[in-house]
């Protein structure tokens, strides 16, 4: 494959997980922010950042190579409506960065830190694709949050339980 095949690829990858991940946006308020379902479970409010911000995360890989957990500044949400807009912001950034990107930043190395520790590197083409699945990821554990919370679970890649429009 070459670099704009890949790069394209990317874009429609995120572009149609973005679908998904903004039904799933829309339907949280703020309100249950809270709601954790274990003790040891991080709060819904922090999984929907998360399904906010990370393709943000994206545009950090290829733009800046490295993602720091000692400086990166996260979004703090206050309400349902913010979060919802830091959601198009980021998408809109990794779209740009991935509609940019050149063959030579693809096999650049990526890295992810904590201050001075490196947690881990690999080139910016697998942590792109990586990255995708982690966003796919926590995603799959906000459905199960909005369940647990009566809010309506959408049709992601099928029909659901609450939407059962395709």
């Amino acid at each position: 494959m070459d670099n704009k095949t890949l790069s394209q690829y990317f874009l429609n990858e995120l572009q149609a997980e973005a679908v998904a991940s903004r039904k799933c946006l829309e339907r949280i308020p703020e309100s249950v922010y809270d709601f954790k379902p274990h003790e040891k479970s991080m709060a819904m409010g922090y999984l929907t950042l998360l399904v906010a911000e990370i393709p943000l995360w994206i545009a950090k890989t290829v733009e800046d190579s490295v993602i720091n957990f000692a400086t990166y500044k996260r979004f703090q949400p206050s309400t349902s409506a913010a979060m919802l807009s830091h959601f198009e912001e980021c998408l809109k950034a990794a779209s740009n960065a991935l509609a940019n990107i050149t063959e030579e930043q693809l096999s650049k190395p990526f890295e992810l830190k904590n201050g001075d520790q490196l947690l881990m590197s690999s080139p910016k083409l697998e942590s792109i694709g990586s990255t995708l699945n982690h966003w796919v990821h926590h995603r799959g554990q906000l459905t199960v949050y909005m369940r647990l919370n009566n809010i309506a679970v959408p049709s992601i890649y099928g029909p659901s339980a609450d939407d059962k429009s395709f």
